[in-house]
């Protein structure tokens, strides 16, 4: 019987569903499962879920000692119970993402990630079923670098060049999530233009790039093309480490016929003639600052995900408090 493309891409892909709506990871069967502050609240506005809000509102509320911590302790819990439910589900990781407040801070970075390991761990799920995101700016890969070393890996979100990327591997953290679409996007409106061919794609070109890189060098961390605006860039990246897809895409992919076609594989990137890059903090902010899309949407995705917490918190407390 002739496999559909989602079938053919799993056999060259980890997939991962990019939602927080569990009965959409049910339908879908990943292997892995990533969520971020907006699509838990997506998610947590369905009267499905509101028992994971009701349990971490009476947590929170047993064991904060003050009003501030009430809130960040609300926010947490939320975030490990949607993350918890999801694992029943899957048999691989969930990924759970930092405060995007906390991008420039690393210490509050490696302290909210501690949070929410022993949160899992009080659920029973170990660490090693657990990615923390993190922001790919200098100061979140310096928390990646604290928190791989001592056994918590690392998902490093918002990441849009080939800087981020390659001081995230030398952080040692456990994958990237490139964010095609975003990359799309931006040059969309820069260039004026309607769209690309799948293989012109921008979003496209920075994760295959990207992907070269780290094989050639034998970086161990993975990467895992995320925010997609078509099916078209996912089955250009056919043979990525892993793709996070949301799940109007499986569909898409699941639904469609025909061979699919490999388009990233490590052999072929260790003979490429790429050079070596060294980085420090001072040419990786000049790297960064050097790329107008990547910085824009740095920021830009860092505000948008601080918005979405505190919409989030906004709503959890005037329904519940």
């Amino acid at each position: 019987m002739r496999k559909n493309k989602l079938e053919q891409l799993r056999l060259m892909t980890t997939i991962v569903a990019d939602t927080g709506d569990i009965d959409s990871i049910k339908r879908y069967s990943p292997t892995d499962a990533t969520t971020n502050p907006s699509l838990i609240l997506l998610a947590a506005d369905q009267p499905q879920y509101s028992h994971l809000i009701e349990n971490a509102v009476s947590y929170c509320q047993s064991k904060a000692t003050s009003s501030k911590q009430e809130r960040r302790l609300l926010m947490d819990k939320l975030f490990v119970n949607f993350g918890v439910e999801i694992l029943k589900i899957i048999p691989g990781r969930v990924s759970t993402e930092v405060d995007a407040r906390l991008s420039f801070d690393t210490e509050g970075s490696v302290e909210m990630a501690h949070t929410l390991i022993k949160l899992y761990e009080q659920a029973e799920v170990p660490r090693e079923r657990i990615l923390i995101k993190l922001a790919s700016t200098w100061e979140g890969t310096k928390a990646a670098r604290v928190l791989e070393k001592e056994g918590i890996h690392c998902n490093m979100t918002l990441l849009f060049s080939l800087a981020q990327a390659i001081e995230c591997a030398e952080a040692s953290a456990t994958l990237i999530s490139p964010f095609v679409g975003r990359i799309l996007d931006w040059h969309k409106k820069a260039e004026g233009v309607e769209g690309y061919p799948p293989e012109e794609d921008p979003g496209v070109k920075s994760v295959t790039q990207i992907y070269s890189y780290f094989k050639k060098f034998g970086y161990g961390t993975q990467v895992m093309g995320a925010s997609f605006r078509n099916k078209e860039e996912i089955l250009e990246l056919a043979g990525c480490d892993l793709l996070t897809i949301s799940p109007t895409l499986l569909e898409e992919i699941k639904n469609e016929e025909g061979e699919l076609i490999r388009k990233l594989d490590p052999e072929k990137s260790k003979g490429m003639n790429i050079e070596k890059i060294e980085l420090e903090e001072k040419k990786f902010r000049w790297m960064l600052n050097e790329s107008a899309m990547a910085t824009e949407k740095l920021a830009e995705g860092i505000r948008k995900f601080a918005a979405d917490d505190e919409k989030l918190e906004k709503m959890v407390v005037e329904r519940y408090f």
